[in-house]
This record gives structure tokens, sequence and C-alpha cells, in this order.
């Protein structure tokens, strides 16, 4: 069953109402209802479009969001061969919210990591949310080091409200497995592409997507704090949510805009949610295409073309 945001009350009629006569043209054989359905689901596919090329930047974090968007694992199953997972960082422990591994992408042997934030309660239990400690940074150090051993390119999926807050992870040193992390994409000798499935929040994502490419699926978001953190630090009041979304400008086409993204991945009318198998393969056909824009490229060349990326943010041309 489908799940609907509140900001899609009028579609869902629409799509109910759709289900409804095909229900009763099956169930009724005999009745000839093929005009009425077509123009219900003109008018329903008409709505949707309508709806989702005007979201606000408040609808599109909460289609950022969603559910049923496609998780880490999900594009792992669909778009990775002969994935292998790494786990432990060597120092403390194992932590889930982060995935890192090697395999093939198109037959090319990569790196991937990302986290995953689970589809169920367990296993966003397990997985924390996809938000990590400073050991799932530490894995994902561990898993580049080797990528740039073997020359394989480095791909991150970020999916994440950030690292985890809690006493225990700062107790372990969060700021500087972040802080390593970082440094670990930008001293990379071979390309790396991130690109921002879901939510891409504060140093979380910032640790894994500091890379050649930045890529941004159409309704995914990137900040450095989520809007409802936002509203609380600048009015104190978690409620103006929708202007701090407006005001912070996270979205992929205000991150185009201002330079600090690379791409934008389209999805299909209705968000990813609704053909995630559609959308992964448009963010592996993009990420294959970013990964061999950079064939036959020195590592020296990849790591200067890296730091000309994020040195120029922000500079008037």
């Amino acid at each position: 069953m489908r799940s609907y945001l509140d900001f899609e009350k009028s579609v869902a009629e629409l799509e109910a109402k759709v289900e409804e006569l095909r229900a009763v043209g099956e169930r009724d054989g005999g009745i000839s209802i093929n005009d009425e359905l077509t123009r219900l689901e003109t008018k329903a596919g008409k709505a949707l479009a309508d709806l989702y090329a005007t979201l606000t930047p408040w609808q599109k974090t909460l289609v950022a969001r969603h559910q049923d968007r496609p998780h880490f694992r999900n594009y792992i199953e669909r778009l990775i061969t002969d994935f292998t997972p790494v786990a432990g960082d060597r120092k403390f422990g194992e932590d889930e919210a982060i995935v890192a591994g090697f395999g093939r992408l198109y037959g090319r042997p990569v790196c991937v990591m990302g986290q995953e934030k689970g589809s169920d309660t367990q296993g966003r239990l397990r997985h924390n949310f996809g938000m990590a400690r400073p050991e799932g940074y530490r894995k994902a150090v561990r898993a580049m080091e080797l990528a740039d051993r073997f020359g394989l390119p480095v791909i991150s999926l970020v999916d994440t409200a950030g690292a985890f807050p809690g006493v225990d992870a700062e107790e372990r040193g969060q700021a500087e497995a972040i802080a390593r992390s970082t440094d670990a994409c930008l001293g990379l000798g071979v390309p790396n592409v991130a690109v921002i499935v879901g939510e891409g929040g504060s140093g979380g994502a910032v640790a894994i997507a500091t890379c050649n490419r930045v890529l941004m699926l159409e309704h995914s978001i990137y900040t450095v704090a989520s809007p409802e953190a936002s509203a609380s630090i600048l009015w104190r009041d978690s409620k103006r949510r929708e202007d701090a979304a407006v005001a912070m400008k996270i979205t992929a086409q205000d991150l185009l805009r201002f330079g600090i993204i690379d791409q934008i991945v389209s999805e299909p009318v209705g968000g990813a949610h609704r053909a995630p198998q559609e959308t992964m393969d448009a963010a592996g056909r993009a990420i294959s295409d970013a990964i061999a824009g950079f064939d036959g490229l020195s590592a020296n060349a990849i790591r200067d073309a890296r730091a000309k990326k994020f040195l120029n943010m922000g500079r008037k041309a």
C-alpha cells in the first residue's frame, strides 16, 4: 500500500478513485469503464506532475525523508555486483550506520560506502537511523585507504540526518573522526563521487561527500543542519522549519546554482519512492559517467581538481 505525504492529499484522493474504479471493472467485467478510468488516470497523473513541479523546500525535505525512498542496501542490490562489505574500524568496534565495502559497478571495481537508515523498526535501530558514531567514520577511512592503495574509485551514497550526537560518540572523538574522514576524501589519488540520495545532513554527510563530483537526486536535500534545528537556533521556534528550509537554500536546484554540487539526477514524477528501480538506474548511470570523466588522469591531477573545486566555492568569478 502506497504511503502518502500530507501535501499529497489531493493526489491520494484521485488515485484512490482510480483504484476503486479499476476494482469495479475487474469485478463486473460486463461494465465498460475504460473511458472513465483513462480520464481519471490522466487527471491523477497531471495533478501529481503539477504538484511535484512546484514543491517548496520543506515539501522536498519531506520527500527526501520518505520511508519508501530506496536506501543504501537497495542501491547495492541493484547496481553493485560481488559486493563484499568490510566491518569494524580496527580501533573500537563496528558501526552499522555506515556500510562500506567493495564490488563492481557495471563491471568496474569500486569502493562503495554510505549511510543505511533501515527500512523497518528493527533495521532502523540496528543502523541507528543512519546516524554514525566515530567508528563508522573510521571504518569509512579504512575503506578509502584500501581503495586508494588498489586504485579503485570511491562512491559515497549519502542519506543521513547527521552524525550521532550522543555522549558516547562525543567521548570517542566524533568531531575528530569526521575531520579525518573529510581529510581522507580530500587526499585520495583516485576519483570519488558522492550522491545525496535522501538527506545530506551536516558533517555527517560532508565526512564522506567531499568528492570530485557531488550529485544530488532531484528531491533530496543537503544542509548544514536540519530545518527544525535551524529554526530552533535562529528563532527559538522549531515550528518555523518551513521558513528555515527556504532561507537555507537546501534543495538540489539552489545548490547547483550556487556551485555547491555538480549535477542533479532526475527522479520519476512523484519522487524516487514511486519508481525506485528507475531512480537507482539513473543514479548508477550518472555515477559511472562521472567516474569515467577521470579516466587517464594522474593521482595528483585528481587531487588538484578536487582541491580546486572546494577552494572555489563561494568565490566570485
